[in-house]
């Protein structure tokens, strides 16, 4: 069941075009009123009292006569079920058939506005209803979107701000341009509207909203790039301070560099370029501390690689001994090279102790390689004078046998076999000083009988 029927409409209606004047303005509130209570007809449910059809033209008609809204609200009575179905079908034909009558004369075409416009412009009554609301939303979504973007002091003010600029440009495009610069006056002259939009306004926002979005572009792209230079500065910090040689750190000192360069790059004038400026102090004064202790690292490093590299070669011509004298003594003077260098070392340097270790390592190494010198030189001296000593026994034994002094001879091969015992093993002449032994060992016990 309809809520108000056609019956009552007709009286309703025949009451407001009585009271209404001639003039524009009148007219319009007429169809106002008229299309309220269509909606009305095209409502289901309880009939409608004088007291709502008072409420609903009240703003319109504050003194609609009571007399009309009491035969109405009789009138609305339905009789019986069947006759209020059967104006159901009509009633809603006709309000779709106007209701497609407008809407076609509102479509934002010039060769169907210009004419109505000039002819019955209060069929554009939504199209300028429409108009005002974008417009005053195009305005104020405009000036919001300016103070976001050019005024911006974080990063959620230009999220903000993007979205009031896509809002803005919605509401400019819903606006005919080639509408307002002719016909908005009509409308404010009915309905005392206060904008004033012209095309050349129109024109300025388009180009403020084009340079909010430029703005927005380049603020969004430095963002990022900020965002990329932390995040490399970062990771060359920790891969700094997980570095476990040399190589690992010069390689994170060199991204740390490129990450400070970054953000000397970011463009200027952007927030994301203020936002930049204690970050790169903070930066800097960080890679001086850590670069100047790198430095001291480097040099150090340096010269236990120096000493290594002498340590090395003492430790390859080490290998396989027994070696001579002059071999020994060319190993020793590489191991004096090795702890001349780490020497250099000073306490200050940031790999003191370490050095310190290395330096106790090699000084136990080259006090090895001096014993074995000494040891060298000794067995060759004894073994010299052990030779003399077997070459005279040998010449005092070639004489008669009947002169021979055997007591003599015994106590000159002891001798010759206490020297030779002093010999020490892992020498070079520790084999032939054996042999040696062995040929006096066997002389003396072939004299015991004598």
């Amino acid at each position: 069941m309809v809520r108000l029927s056609d019956r009552a409409f007709d009286i309703l209606r025949a009451q407001i075009e009585k009271s209404s004047g001639t003039d524009p303005a009148s007219k319009i509130q007429q169809s106002m009123a008229l299309k309220r209570l269509e909606k009305l007809c095209l409502q289901s449910g309880d009939p409608v009292t004088a007291a709502e059809i008072r409420e609903t033209l009240s703003d319109i008609y504050p003194q609609f006569d009571e007399e009309t809204l009491k035969a109405a609200e009789k009138a609305n009575r339905p009789p019986g079920p069947l006759n209020a179905l059967k104006w159901i079908p009509g009633m809603m034909v006709g309000a779709a058939g106007v209701a497609a009558v407008i809407w076609v004369l509102n479509l934002p075409y010039p060769m169907i506005r210009r004419p109505v416009s000039k002819t019955i412009p209060v069929v554009l009554l939504p199209s300028f209803i429409s108009m005002d609301h974008n417009y005053r939303q195009a305005i104020s979504l405009v000036e919001q979107a300016d103070q976001l973007v050019n005024n911006a002091t974080s990063r959620a003010d230009f999220e903000l701000g993007t979205s009031k600029v896509k809002l803005a440009q919605k509401s400019l495009d819903r606006l005919p341009v080639w509408f307002l610069g002719y016909y908005p006056e009509r409308y404010c002259t009915l309905f005392g509207c206060s904008w004033r939009f012209t095309v050349d306004e129109f024109e300025s926002a388009r180009k403020a909203i084009g340079r909010m979005e430029a703005t927005l572009f380049q603020q969004q792209n430095a963002q990022t790039q900020l965002w990329e230079v932390e995040t490399a500065l970062n990771t060359a910090k920790q891969e700094y301070q997980q570095a476990t040689n040399l190589t690992q750190k010069q390689q994170a000192i060199a991204a740390w560099q490129s990450a400070i360069d970054q953000l000397v790059e970011i463009p200027p004038g952007t927030l994301a370029s203020q936002m930049a400026q204690p970050k790169l102090t903070a930066a800097m004064r960080d890679f001086e501390q850590v670069v100047g202790s790198a430095e001291g690292s480097l040099k150090t490093a340096t010269t236990i690689d120096a000493a290594k590299a002498f340590a090395m070669q003492a430790a390859v011509a080490s290998q396989n001994p027994p070696h001579s004298a002059a071999q020994w003594e060319q190993i020793k003077r590489l191991w004096d090279m090795a702890i001349a260098r780490l020497e250099q070392v000073t306490p200050d340097a940031p790999d003191y102790l370490e050095v310190q270790k290395k330096l106790a390592e090699y000084e136990v190494n080259r006090g090895i390689v001096a014993t074995r010198l000494q040891a060298e030189k000794e067995s060759v001296q004894t073994l010299n004078r052990a030779k003399e000593a077997i070459a005279a026994w040998q010449q005092l034994a070639r004489v008669d046998q009947d002169s021979l002094d055997w007591g003599r001879l015994s106590g000159d091969l002891r001798k010759i076999i206490t020297q030779l015992e002093q010999v020490q093993a892992g020498t070079t002449v520790s084999a032939e000083a054996q042999e040696l032994l062995k040929f006096a060992r066997d002389k003396d016990k072939q004299l015991q009988p004598f």
